[in-house]
């Protein structure tokens, strides 16, 4: 994997970049002309990284803006977190644009922007990509101790847009003080599942883009070792290209690694369940706020059966 610094000097995974104490906002997120100036390099080597189309940027947002946005990270316990628990994942994730606060709503509007999804079209040699409002399935993301996603590939097709064929990811990650020891590493894997080819730190102001096709399997399969006072923080935007046949869709496909073994049946099983309550989504144009819910109060009636035992 190659990596592109914007301020010019290379840094190991362990390291974090020092940033100014004056956290002034800048008028963009993004110093978008800094990274197009290198557009010619990071396209070809976007193209040509593997397992499948990716680049890592480091010291992607303008500095400052990547601590304040840091710290102004909600709380899973503050209102509108949707909880994904369930065999296969162990995460949660806010997407509703009224509860995200202002500071991350604005960072979002530019990685969001015409001007911005041009770039990534640039980037990666996909025309007309298309920002998703909605942040479906995406937005905010935060996993605390314990927490993890195994391997899968993305769901296909924007589950209330038929049309919509999912493209590009970008994930932006933001852990201060994140230590190699805590784990939380971004997984890349072979096509065809035999090993993980690339793992990448969750560091401060690390951006990882990659395409989005039917097998590029990646996740955090590994339950994340960090202090129970800290979370790993990302903004996790999707990317879109409105075809004029309806695409194929396929929701997300959760990979069982060649050492899960007698646990790969439970995975496959989990991932059947989690494709028939996509389908039912979809069909019914409901969020994933319904089954947090759902979920929400099956787990309290649960605590409160054992409670009276």
């Amino acid at each position: 994997m190659i990596t592109s610094f914007k301020n010019g000097f290379s840094q190991t995974s362990s390291e974090v970049a020092e940033h100014s104490e004056e956290m002034v906002a800048p008028s963009s997120s993004v110093d978008l002309g800094f990274w197009t100036d290198q557009l010619d390099h990071l396209s070809e080597v976007y193209q040509k990284n593997g397992p499948f189309p990716h680049i890592q940027l480091d010291d992607f947002l303008e500095a400052d803006t990547s601590v304040l946005a840091a710290d102004a990270f909600p709380s899973i316990n503050d209102a509108g977190w949707i909880h994904y628990v369930h065999l296969n994942e162990k995460k949660h994730g806010l997407n509703k644009r009224d509860l995200l606060p202002e500071f991350l709503r604005n960072v979002i509007d530019d990685l969001n922007s015409p001007e911005f999804c041009q770039f990534l079209s640039n980037l990666t040699g996909i025309p007309n990509l298309l920002p998703d409002d909605s942040m479906e399935g995406g937005g905010l993301h935060q996993s605390k101790r314990n927490g993890f996603l195994n391997v899968h590939a993305d769901f296909t097709v924007h589950p209330h847009k038929p049309s919509w064929r999912r493209r590009v990811n970008l994930l932006v990650y933001l852990n201060p003080d994140w230590k190699p020891e805590y784990g939380g590493e971004l997984e890349l894997w072979e096509r065809d599942m035999s090993r993980c080819a690339k793992r990448v730190l969750p560091l401060l102001n690390r951006a990882v883009i990659f395409n989005t096709d039917e097998d590029s399997y990646h996740g955090l399969p590994d339950p994340i070792r960090c202090p129970e006072s800290m979370t790993r923080k990302s903004i996790a935007l999707y990317y879109f290209t409105e075809e004029k046949e309806l695409p194929k869709r396929v929701w997300t496909n959760y990979k069982s690694r060649p050492t899960d073994g007698l646990k790969s049946a439970l995975f496959w099983l989990d991932k059947r369940l989690v494709w028939a309550y996509s389908t039912l989504k979809s069909r019914l144009g409901i969020d994933d706020s319904f089954v947090s819910r759902v979920l929400g109060g099956i787990s309290f009636w649960t605590r409160s059966r054992r409670k009276e035992a």
